[in-house]
């Protein structure tokens, strides 16, 4: 099994894309991983961390979303995005993160990371606000069941380090997904996440329950953290 590092190994493969990550909070409640599993794809297992599966419900902006050698594209590359994840392991021992649901305010966006690499984006209303110590984020689906996410976090200054669990939860080097009726993972890389404490000053989510795992986001999390961001590029999908 690939070991859990801060540090991306050299990206194999044509990068595709790239695109940064601006206000990123991270937040992460345990969760059985019998309840995890049924969720994943073929070829794919619940990763574990002291003994559980986790799920993430992550906010941030997304900047200059880049398909490579192409420039930056205006308006539809930029918007904030919530994300639901969970974290997976496939039979070659590599670690990723699976998507249950992605919010973002693009539509044409939202259409065509759909198409191409099966990733569930779902088209919402959204917003980010800063206020003088903390960060709102809010979104509502535009279809289905319109669930909604309003997220509000207070970043510290107290620095991570030397953190496994923390390590474990933002150190992904890919995300596995289904194209053409096949398990894929798609590499990445970024610079190590800059990484603080925070505090969750309020939650009231429906994503994660919409995601499949009622329940876990009516209690608190067992981690919250918040990076002011990276850059990130992608590499063609691998069996």
């Amino acid at each position: 099994m690939d070991p859990i590092q801060s540090v991306a190994d050299q990206l194999q493969g044509r990068v595709i894309l790239s695109q940064d990550w601006v206000r990123v909070s991270f937040l992460h409640w345990r969760v059985a991983s019998d309840l995890v599993a049924p969720l994943l794809p073929a070829g794919t297992r619940p990763d574990e961390h002291d003994g559980s599966s986790w799920v993430g419900l992550i906010a941030f902006r997304m900047e200059r979303f880049t398909l490579v050698p192409g420039p930056a594209l205006p308006y539809i590359g930029d918007f904030p995005e919530i994300n639901v994840r969970l974290y997976t392991v496939d039979d070659e021992g590599r670690r990723g993160v699976l998507f249950r649901s992605l919010e973002a305010s693009r539509a044409l966006t939202v259409l065509g990371a759909r198409t191409v690499m099966n990733v569930p984006y779902q088209w919402a209303r959204m917003t980010i606000r800063k206020t003088v110590d903390a960060i709102d984020y809010r979104s509502t689906r535009l279809t289905g069941e319109r669930p909604s996410s309003r997220i509000v976090v207070r970043p510290s200054d107290e620095v991570v380090v030397d953190d496994p669990l923390a390590d474990f939860l933002t150190a992904r080097w890919g995300m596995h997904t289904v194209i053409g009726g096949r398990t894929r993972f798609v590499p990445n890389e970024h610079e190590t996440w800059p990484l603080r404490r925070a505090t969750l000053v309020s939650l009231d989510d429906e994503l994660v329950a919409a995601g499949g795992l009622p329940g876990v986001s009516s209690r608190p999390p067992d981690s919250v953290l918040y990076s002011p961001g990276v850059h990130a590029r992608f590499a063609v999908p691998l069996p």
